[in-house]
């Protein structure tokens, strides 16, 4: 009798500490996004709250996403120069012209987007196709994608810049003649909701065949 008792007293503490776990874990992935979620809420942010900071180690952490995107026989071109004093942050807004400088007074990292030329598109040396570096470009584009998904999904917001100086960029930045200056990228927290743009009819931009 005394074993039987030991025994329901036993399967009844294993059954209370599984439900306790699943709860538990429930909680745990309640805040967590969907893919859907990531891909809807993801905007182009032109106003950022100066009074939100981003550290060294979210900003490594978001660029470690960037290391899973695909790229031309995994030549892996893309690059990141990260500025995050005052003193950069400034320099870089002054070279992104006058509306972009706009956009993204506030935000607390900017970070210039280079590919390294002859890799992607490129085979011992020679280039495959007609398109040659505009692979490396694509590789970068691709990069880029992963880390403004990835950036959303923990909270933050960005916009990538294509208008910039790239020659000063590279003076500033230190960026070898064998890297393309692709785009400056602003991340940091939405000021507010930006708003939602329209999008063209799937019918126009796909075919199946």
């Amino acid at each position: 009798m005394k074993t039987h008792i030991i025994m329901t007293a036993a399967m009844a503490l294993v059954m209370l500490c599984a439900c306790t776990s699943n709860n538990e874990n429930k909680e745990e992935t309640s805040d967590a996004v969907t893919f859907d979620e990531v891909l809807k809420s993801r905007r182009s942010v032109r106003s950022y709250d100066a009074t939100k900071t981003i550290s060294e180690a979210e900003v490594r952490n978001l660029l470690i996403a960037t290391q899973e995107a695909p790229s031309w026989a995994n030549q892996q071109p893309s690059k990141y120069y990260v500025a995050m004093s005052a003193e950069k942050i400034e320099a870089i807004q002054n070279l992104v012209g006058e509306r972009n400088k706009q956009n993204i007074a506030g935000a607390p990292v900017l970070i210039v987007s280079t590919y390294e030329k002859g890799k992607s598109g490129f085979f011992q040396g020679q280039q495959t196709n007609e398109i040659g570096d505009g692979w490396g470009a694509y590789d970068n584009g691709l990069s880029n994608a992963y880390f403004i998904l990835a950036a959303r999904a923990k909270g933050y917001d960005t916009l990538i810049m294509g208008m910039r100086d790239s020659d000063e960029l590279r003076k500033l930045c230190n960026i070898p003649e064998n890297e393309v200056v692709m785009a400056v990228i602003s991340l940091g927290y939405r000021a507010d909701e930006p708003k939602q743009p329209t999008h063209r009819p799937l019918n126009e931009v796909v075919q199946f065949i």
